[in-house]
């Protein structure tokens, strides 16, 4: 088994689950249909990056399975698609569903599609935050360092907890 630590993100009402806190809740029950959820960060709100308007829900995931880390974007990509996610236009623009595979429990994979750890992991305090939360321990391979130590040297968002 190999664990990973997921991104989630929402800034769209959905027509089914409604505002973007409850897109999220959904997203992680549809996740833990196809692997084990382990842990999930509490839901904060954070501002956009873009030129997206909207106030994004932020959490993440630790979960466990056998999928490789590009059958596992495959997963994610499937789970976006039947949230009405398509990707299409702007880049960074308003989304209903965003899911990132951010770390791998065996370290880095890059290929054409995908690199891991998430290019942006170091740079996003609505990454950092969430996934400290609930892996505080795990290390960066790059850095060597620890989620908690990289999130301790990002400003603190405001947390907004929904559940």
């Amino acid at each position: 088994m190999q664990r990973y630590l997921i991104g989630l993100g929402s800034n769209i009402r959905h027509h089914r689950f409604g505002g973007p806190e409850r897109v999220l809740a959904a997203a992680l029950e549809r996740l833990g249909q196809e692997v084990v959820l382990l842990a999930a960060a509490p839901i904060l709100r954070s501002a956009p990056l873009g030129p997206s308007r909207r106030i994004y829900a932020n959490t993440a995931a630790m979960v466990e399975c056998t999928r490789e880390p590009e059958t596992l974007l495959d997963l994610l990509q499937a789970i976006e698609h039947e949230f009405g996610r398509r990707r299409r236009g702007q880049r960074w623009g308003a989304r209903v569903l965003d899911l990132d595979l951010l770390l791998w429990s065996e370290g880095c994979w890059a290929s054409d599609r995908l690199t891991v750890p998430h290019s942006e992991l170091r740079r996003r305090d609505f990454v950092l935050h969430p996934i400290a939360k609930i892996a505080p321990d795990w290390r960066d391979p790059h850095t060597n360092r620890t989620l908690r130590q990289l999130s301790a040297g990002q400003s603190s968002p405001t947390p907004v907890q929904f559940r």
